[in-house]
């Protein structure tokens, strides 16, 4: 098995010595065609973390906290912000394809970047499939023929071969798709959001006293799954344009725009819906149905399923990348690792991703697929905050070395992890015991790879003497 060190990838020593941290000089090429500017980034950030969990959850914080929802949100966001400042130091210092799952083998060894590369792209054919689910169940609602199994497979077949096929055809094609999903998502959300701050009722935002830090707590656990996403933009580093600028500001930009459309999204619901806002299935859909009538509810659901589909596209774009990284460096089948001649895109990586997530989205529902990615990715996030934690305190850290830095330390990164631990902290236990089942299963494939390894070194000096 070759580990990353043997391609020199990312300017860095070879990781069976994982303390020599320093940046070296630029990786090899990958063979992608590095098309990705800041504004292609920023819009995969977007389009992959405002999903369908936005159109629920106004509803669900407010049950929570009621006219002071908003705290959830500012707290929330804070926090996700000192995650992603971290991933935006870590693209720019590694910035070949792969992401968390590069950060976590540079700094921890081959061992630590095996699990990660698993994780990384299980979860992300855990996300595909039930978002492709998602998609499904909203689909229900006008066209209940699709609660039957039989044309609910009919349509994942169609959804997942369209977006295997884009992505196949260039990243840059693949973008212009992106770019398209994002804006017909976020219009008539965006139209919701100016109507309401015309129309604020600020009877409905006062606050009845400042929320109890348990209240915020709550609800911001359960709107950290709502931001998810900003992290995949890293793993396209082989794609970028000048990455040690492109990661970072991309990354950002898009973070935190998606933090400020939120906190519009909330304002606005509770300011036209109220006290009724808890109670309510469907709460964006209401808003619109209270703003603009019965044609601003059917938009909206058209609004979600493309919304979740817009997801979907760009998170299979994103996690494709990481199986690709690691058959380019050994990890994974040789085969993931070969690029289009035509397209160079990572065309075999993009099409197993994609029939994967289909197969796991005929034998799993939304809801508990959901769960489990998430848990995959709070695991992950651990390990690549970790990683820029050892980075800078490396002696051996090259100082001039340019690229975007995380100001203050080790400050925001370990706040960055203690956020992480404390997240895991309140998950379920047998949502943290699939997600270890699954990593002590890798580890064991992983034991087994360097026992054959042995062997067949063993059984190659017998034959040569």
């Amino acid at each position: 098995m070759r580990s990353i060190g043997s391609y020199c990838n990312n300017g860095f020593q070879p990781v069976a010595k994982p303390t020599k941290l320093s940046i070296m000089k630029p990786q090899q090429s990958e063979g992608l065609k590095r098309e990705l500017g800041v504004i292609d980034i920023a819009t995969n950030v977007v389009n992959i973390t405002v999903g369908g969990g936005i159109f629920l959850l106004p509803a669900l914080v407010a049950a929570i906290l009621g006219s002071a929802s908003i705290a959830a949100y500012v707290f929330c966001g804070l926090l996700y912000f000192c995650i992603m400042l971290c991933y935006a130091e870590m693209s720019s210092r590694i910035i070949n394809s792969g992401g968390a799952y590069l950060y976590i083998e540079k700094a921890f060894g081959p061992f630590a970047g095996f699990i990660a590369n698993n994780l990384y792209w299980l979860c992300g054919a855990l996300m595909g499939a039930a978002l492709t689910n998602g998609v499904a169940d909203m689909l229900s609602v006008p066209f209940p023929i699709f609660n039957e199994q039989f044309y609910r497979v009919l349509l994942f077949i169609v959804l997942i071969s369209f977006m295997c096929y884009s992505n196949v055809a260039g990243v840059k094609q693949s973008m212009i798709v992106a770019k398209l999903l994002t804006i017909l998502k976020l219009l008539p959300i965006l139209l919701i959001v100016v109507v309401g701050l015309f129309h604020l009722n600020f009877n409905n935002l006062k606050w009845n006293g400042f929320p109890s830090s348990d209240g915020i707590g709550t609800a911001s656990l359960l709107l950290f799954a709502a931001f998810l996403g900003g992290e995949t933009a890293s793993t396209m580093g082989g794609e970028m344009k000048n990455p040690r600028r492109t990661g970072p500001l991309g990354i950002l930009l898009g973070v935190g725009s998606v933090i400020i459309f939120y906190m519009l999204i909330q304002t606005v619901a509770q300011s036209s819906l109220g006290a009724s806002l808890a109670t309510q299935k469907a709460p964006l859909a209401a808003v619109a149905g209270t703003q603009l009538g019965r044609w601003g509810l059917q938009l909206l659901i058209v609004c979600g399923i493309i919304s979740i589909f817009g997801t979907l596209y760009s998170g299979i774009m994103a996690f494709s990348r990481v199986m690709f990284a690691g058959a380019f460096n050994g990890i994974l089948p040789k085969y993931l690792s070969q690029v289009h001649p035509r397209y160079s895109t990572p065309h075999w990586s993009i099409i197993t991703l994609s029939l994967i997530a289909f197969i796991l989205a005929c034998t799993g529902g939304y809801r508990q697929l959901i769960v489990i990615g998430t848990i995959a990715m709070l695991l992950l996030f651990v390990g690549a905050v970790s990683a820029l934690i050892k980075f800078k305190l490396s002696k051996e850290e090259n100082k001039e070395t340019k690229g975007f830095r995380v100001p203050g330390g080790i400050a925001i990164p370990v706040i960055a992890l203690i956020t992480l631990i404390w997240f895991l902290s309140h998950s379920k236990q047998n949502e943290i015991r699939s997600a270890f089942i699954f990593i002590a299963f890798v580890s064991m494939i992983y034991l087994l790879k360097i026992i054959f390894k042995k062997r067949r070194v063993m059984i190659g000096l017998q034959d040569n003497s």
